[in-house]
């Protein structure tokens, strides 16, 4: 029973404990946004475990990363960073944000991956040991509140110079090359997602705008995958031939 309590916990608050299975009042307005929204977070939080790893995946395998722009790369490990370590301080439930945690760790490896096959493998290997005692300052408290509401709060420029950046490599190179529409296609409905759960777990607006800002920008990237869909196919076949 204690377990079940507990996993319960992680959907339900208190109050909408008492309103479903103590006055069995299954049409509360607000308990039914607020499980909503727990749902779809732990959701997010579970899938984006794999978001990106199809994306690892072909650039490992093809031991090239052509069309991946490492200046968007790594724009977008700062905002996921930036937003993670934000909500981290700011003590938000862990279903708003923690799909961030996951999403950095796979961002990070394509930036690592993408420096290595270009040949600065030491760049690299200097790149994460900054990253992680970054990290390690936020996590011991080290790093100050204002500093990091400040980076969240340029999050939403930093998004749209970094779609835009990868959008413009896709348009000069007319492909996606080395871009997973499954990663992609990922991102847009996580995105959009977390706009409700935002609003919901949050209310802050920084962040409901940093997504609506990202969920537009990943639009853009989806709609060009699609739109370079059949030019990428036939581009594969005259290099096999």
């Amino acid at each position: 029973m204690e377990l079940i309590e507990k996993a319960a916990g992680l959907i339900f608050t208190k109050e909408c404990q008492k309103q479903f299975f103590t006055h069995f009042n299954f049409f509360h307005v607000e308990c039914l946004k607020s499980s909503l929204s727990k749902v779809l977070g732990l959701g997010i939080v579970g899938g984006s475990m794999m978001v990106k790893i199809p994306q690892v995946i072909k650039i490992y395998q093809s031991k090239s990363s052509e069309g991946i722009n490492l200046l968007s790369v790594l724009l977008d490990l700062f905002v996921i960073t930036a937003m993670a370590s934000y909500s981290f301080v700011n003590g938000f439930p862990f279903s708003a944000w923690g799909d961030s945690v996951f999403l950095g760790i796979q961002t990070l490896a394509i930036a690592l991956l993408c420096l290595h096959y270009t040949g600065q493998t030491g760049k690299a290997t200097a790149f994460l040991s900054g990253y992680l005692a970054v990290i390690f300052a936020v996590v011991i408290g080290m790093a100050p509140t204002n500093f990091l509401w400040l980076c969240q709060t340029v999050n939403i420029p930093i998004i749209l110079l970094s779609k835009f950046a990868q959008a413009y490599t896709n348009y000069q190179n007319s492909s996606t090359g080395q871009l997973s529409a499954i990663t992609c296609l990922m991102l847009l409905f996580g995105s959009l997602a977390r706009i409700f759960t935002s609003i919901q777990e949050t209310g802050d607006l920084s962040m409901i705008v940093t997504y609506l800002c990202s969920s537009s920008a990943n639009a853009l990237i989806a709609g060009q995958l699609i739109y370079y869909w059949n030019g990428d196919k036939k581009l594969k076949r005259e290099k096999e031939n």
